[in-house]
């Protein structure tokens, strides 16, 4: 059965103002992909990483995909003895960019590379800490999609080779030098694989988007170390507590999806462990519905972060 994303055009051109991936409501400081002879222990399952970049119809001017230290070799990247790492990154549009369902599951097999190659460049220990510009595209250059949003581009981050953890960001603008943003455009993955911040006051948010068709969320949490708690915030729910994954494996556990929490997006928030600082945290994520099938992490969220509109009320002792 087709599961469709209700709203999703509008509600993306009322709340997307901006594109960093991740964006300033995750607070995620960086995305991250290991060398293909990676250890999946290192927190990353499979090496490589998807995204998805929505531009709208009514932008007619071209667009550029900017990258954040895409090279593996500086202070930010996860080191594992020398420096031997190479990533490459690729971008896709055309026909079957985003609508052949490889491309949306989230294990990188079959035919998860669908659509036109539009650019693609490998990096060793280059542009440390600097910003390498794709493009100019053509927004038609993309996939036409309804369901998603308008034109659609597809970023692969894969390891191609080495062990090291190359920590980057993404950044959809107007401008080939600077992060200008396109109003109304948005970013989403089907697996997000990130580092966690340091600080056990932080905590990181991601935004999966719930339609009207779903009845079961089942989330899939993988290597994040006992780093805390991960509870799903909806827009009547607080707290929903999961399973969580120790070292090397994954937590997994379904969640029943009341009426009043569809066609929104929830968040799943990361609350570190206060008692014992764990650095360089890396951790994969994803959710799916009662069919298996992969929902999307929108980087800005759908209809806004949900507020549950019930609270607990504190009533103090007389």
């Amino acid at each position: 059965m087709k599961i469709t994303l209700t709203l999703i055009v509008t509600l993306i051109t009322l709340v997307s103002q901006a594109q960093p991936v991740p964006a300033l409501e995750e607070n995620i400081p960086y995305l991250v992909t290991f060398g293909a002879q990676g250890e999946r222990s290192w927190g990353d399952d499979d090496f490589t990483q998807i995204f998805f970049f929505a531009i709208p119809k009514s932008h007619k001017t071209p667009v550029y995909i900017r990258v954040y230290d895409p090279g593996t070799g500086g202070n930010i990247d996860e080191k594992k003895g020398d420096f031997n790492t190479s990533t490459n990154f690729s971008i896709y549009g055309g026909t079957g960019c985003i609508t052949t369902k490889d491309a949306r599951k989230i294990n990188p097999e079959g035919d998860y590379r669908s659509g036109n190659l539009l650019a693609a460049k490998d990096f060793g220990d280059e542009l440390d800490e600097e910003w390498y510009t794709f493009g100019p595209f053509n927004p038609t250059s993309g996939e036409l999609s309804e369901q998603y949003g308008g034109y659609i581009f597809k970023v692969i981050a894969q390891g191609t080779s080495g062990n090291d953890g190359n920590l980057y960001k993404y950044y959809l603008s107007t401008s080939p030098t600077e992060n200008e943003k396109i109003e109304g455009g948005n970013a989403f993955t089907f697996e997000y694989t990130f580092r966690m911040h340091s600080d056990p006051n932080e905590v990181a948010h991601i935004y999966p988007y719930v339609d009207k068709y779903v009845i079961s969320l089942k989330q899939a949490n993988f290597d994040y170390d006992s780093d805390g708690d991960i509870v799903i915030v909806t827009n009547v729910r607080l707290s929903i507590r999961i399973i969580l994954s120790g070292n090397d494996n994954w937590g997994k556990s379904e969640h029943k999806i009341l009426e009043k929490e569809k066609e929104s997006s929830f968040d799943i928030q990361f609350q570190k462990n206060k008692d014992i600082v764990i650095k360089n945290n890396n951790v994969t994520f994803y959710v799916t519905n009662q069919y298996d099938e992969a929902l999307p992490f929108f980087t800005v969220p759908i209809g806004g972060i949900p507020k549950p509109s019930s609270s607990i009320k504190l009533v103090p002792n007389n």
